[in-house]
């Protein structure tokens, strides 16, 4: 065996004992995420959404007329099921964004405002490292946040509705097991749209050492992305706004599925994570973190 064969044991070492470094951080991260009092008071409030609404609607003595109110609002008296599909549609231009916006601001200014960041950065972390990290956790929240408020929605429908088989938007009846699928999917479909405000929400915070700041910075640009898709004059810009296929889940509501939206929408997250993930890595990457 040649000497430029031989791995040395020094080299081997180093490399292992950073990717150790790596899955300890990634798990310390998500740990810490979890255990905080404001994730969970978030969490609770996303649970509550659908709770709200089908209580409101059992309630409710008066009968929906067919597009009164959120979309499927209508049906949620004749089928609890509804429950999780209309609370998603309420939550998204709203309170997902404003979690997201608080989870992914707190990312790397959090940090910098305790003054843990530059112990955080102690090698063999390395700041590439706790960017990957701390974008995979606010991303894991983005899924947990989704899967809540569709667990919730499924249980307090059931709870306070008849459950039954769907009928979609293109007509056709899934059965009770195909209609709780669909609902996982839509969470996958929404966790996807939410993806690049959280990118968007990493960068804002390596711009400042304000915890605050950065999470109002990023709900303010999810609100103005919205404002933006619905002025008429702008339609070129809509498809590229990250916002803009955030309530396309609709179309895998009907049979057969319909991937076109989930596909576009996915190709622009892709983007906005590519374009805020390079300008995250060019500001973290030269970030004094000693002064």
């Amino acid at each position: 065996m040649s000497s430029s064969e031989v791995v040395p044991p020094a080299t081997a070492t180093a490399d292992s004992s950073r990717r150790g470094a790596g899955w300890d951080l990634l798990g310390s991260e998500i740990s810490v995420l979890f255990r905080r009092r404001r994730t969970w008071a978030m969490l609770v409030a996303i649970a509550l959404i659908p709770i709200l609404l089908a209580v409101a609607v059992r309630l409710s003595s008066s009968t929906l007329a067919p597009g009164q109110g959120p979309p499927f609002l209508d049906r949620v008296a004749q089928n609890g099921l509804f429950v999780s599909f209309t609370a998603m549609v309420v939550a998204i231009p709203l309170f997902l964004p404003l979690t997201i916006g608080v989870v992914a601001g707190d990312t790397i200014a959090g940090e910098a405002g305790l003054g843990t960041l530059r112990y955080l950065l102690v090698a063999p972390a390395g700041r590439v490292r706790l960017l990957l990290v701390k974008y995979t956790g606010a991303a894991l929240f983005c899924l947990v946040a989704t899967l809540t408020l569709t667990v919730s929605g499924a249980l307090i429908g059931a709870a306070l509705f008849p459950v039954g088989p769907v009928t979609l938007l293109s007509g056709d009846t899934i059965s009770v097991t195909e209609s709780l699928l669909r609902s996982l999917l839509v969470a996958a479909y929404v966790t996807v749209s939410l993806l690049g405000l959280s990118m968007i929400g990493l960068f804002i915070s390596t711009l400042t050492d304000v915890p605050v700041g950065a999470m109002a910075a990023t709900i303010v640009v999810s609100v103005v992305a919205q404002i933006l898709d619905v002025i008429p004059q702008l339609d070129w810009l809509h498809p590229w706004l990250f916002s803009h296929y955030w309530l396309g889940f609709a179309d895998l509501l009907r049979q057969p599925i319909d991937l076109g939206s989930f596909g576009q929408n996915a190709i622009v997250q892709v983007c906005y994570l590519a374009i805020f993930g390079a300008l995250a890595y060019s500001r973290f990457v030269t970030k004094d973190i000693l002064s």
